[in-house]
Order: C-alpha cells, then structure tokens, then sequence
C-alpha cells in the first residue's frame, strides 16, 4: 500500500494519548507489562518516562510527539509489514507515518512474545 498525503495528515493529528491505553491494554491481555511498553517507547524515541507522561497529560498528536522524539540511530533495522504497510517501502516525505508505524512494529513484535533483545535492535 502507498501512503497519501491525507492518510499521513490523518495519522500526524491522532491523539497519542488516545492510543496508548489501546497499546497498553493489548500487551497487558498478551502477558506483558506498561514497563515493558514504556521501555520500547523509550528505546525508539528517546523519551524517559517522565517526558513521556507529559505527552500523554498535555495530549500531544502524534506529530508533536515524534517532533519532540530522538529517535534511536537503529530504527532504520525495523522493518516488516503493520497494518498492510512494508515499513521500509514507506517514502521519506513521510517521516512521521513511518515512525509511528515502526513504534507499532515494535509494540506489536512485543505482544506477541519476541525478546525484549530482539526487539531493540542492535547493530
């Protein structure tokens, strides 16, 4: 599938603060907890856990959040497929839909049981 400017604008809008329960209440129903979420969270985009409740309680948009985000020089090894998306095919002019698909890569890699040192790539 292509992303289109709209669907980009779409996703750069959402309400991160909407979403992370819906993350949250999956990895919990999958056995795995908010410190392990909080810990992949960390890991691509740099915040600490402090900075990341402050997202959430100022309800930050995705765009927002990933403006305000160091994301991990690794990130570029996260790829696959989320929600009918090749994560590497996404083009560059949108940066934010593929961040927030590799946090949802990461996320879903979790719930579904892989390492935790599988999950933060390392070189």
């Amino acid at each position: 599938m292509k992303v289109t400017v709209k669907k980009n604008e779409q996703v750069a809008n959402m309400i991160f603060a909407s979403i992370y329960p819906l993350y949250l209440n999956r990895l919990e129903k999958n056995g795995r907890t908010k410190e392990e979420l909080n810990q992949v969270i960390r890991w691509l985009t740099g915040f600490d856990d402090d900075a990341l409740q402050a997202l959430i309680d100022e309800k930050a948009t995705y765009r927002t959040f990933f403006q305000k985000a160091k994301i991990h020089p690794n990130a570029h090894m996260i790829k696959g497929v989320v929600c009918g998306y090749r994560i590497e095919d996404i083009e560059d002019e949108f940066e934010l839909y593929k961040q927030c698909r590799q946090m949802e890569k990461l996320i879903d890699e979790l719930a579904r049981g892989r390492k935790m040192e599988k999950i933060l790539r390392k070189n």
